[in-house]
């Protein structure tokens, strides 16, 4: 069976996926819903520039909403806060906000580098709150359906996938991302950008 040999990708499943493209969007989305949509991105900035300095923690300064595209290590830097950042702005909304927790548990949870019977509940038990919440998202959704999101399926399979294969981070391509700067854009920067590839061989050879 070759879909057995394909395991998970916490960077692009978890943080870019389920956390960034999809859970990120329609929290956004539903904010503008309650305060208006210019309204609720300087709201979203403020909170998240309100954050205080402290070891480990990113300051994301007061253009947050306006960055078009992030790092795995911004996205990670992102789940830590968000939670603070966004609590007061769902007062009223109870649900909502159990439903990011949950997100927030599962991709942390599925982040550790060992597991036991009892870390793999926790991700059940994770997995079980954004099942019972995800619907509150429905409208946000072009097509009205949640089921067809490959990354939001994907979910289901992290406990088989890391009783199989061990933890996520032997397959998370987070690794070979973070090697892009090394090993092409340095050699893209170092050549005259005339027939890059056969340059950026010999650079790489060197």
């Amino acid at each position: 069976n070759i879909y057995a040999s394909m395991n998970i990708d916490r960077l692009h499943q978890l943080l870019k996926g389920v956390f960034k493209d999809h859970t990120w969007e329609w929290m956004v989305d539903f904010l503008k819903d309650i305060y208006g949509a210019e309204k609720a991105l300087e709201l979203i900035d403020e909170r998240f520039f309100a954050l205080p300095g402290f070891s480990d923690i990113r300051q994301f300064g007061d253009k947050l909403t306006r960055v078009k595209q992030w790092t795995g290590s911004e996205y990670k830097d992102m789940l830590k806060v968000w939670l603070a950042a966004l609590a007061p702005l769902l007062k009223g909304h109870p649900n909502h906000l159990k439903f990011l927790k949950s997100v927030t548990d599962f991709i942390l949870i599925a982040g550790y580098h060992s597991h036991t019977e009892t870390t793999l509940r926790y991700l059940q038990d994770a997995l079980h709150d954004i099942s019972r919440n995800i619907y509150l998202f429905l409208p946000y959704r072009h097509n009205q359906s949640i089921s067809k999101i490959p990354k939001i399926h994907s979910l289901f399979h992290y406990i088989e996938c890391i009783k199989k294969m061990g933890s996520a981070d032997n397959s998370d391509t987070e690794v070979s991302e973070a090697t892009h700067k090394n090993h092409i854009k340095d050699g893209y920067r170092a050549l005259n950008k005339v027939d890059c590839i056969p340059q950026m061989l010999r650079w790489e050879t060197r």
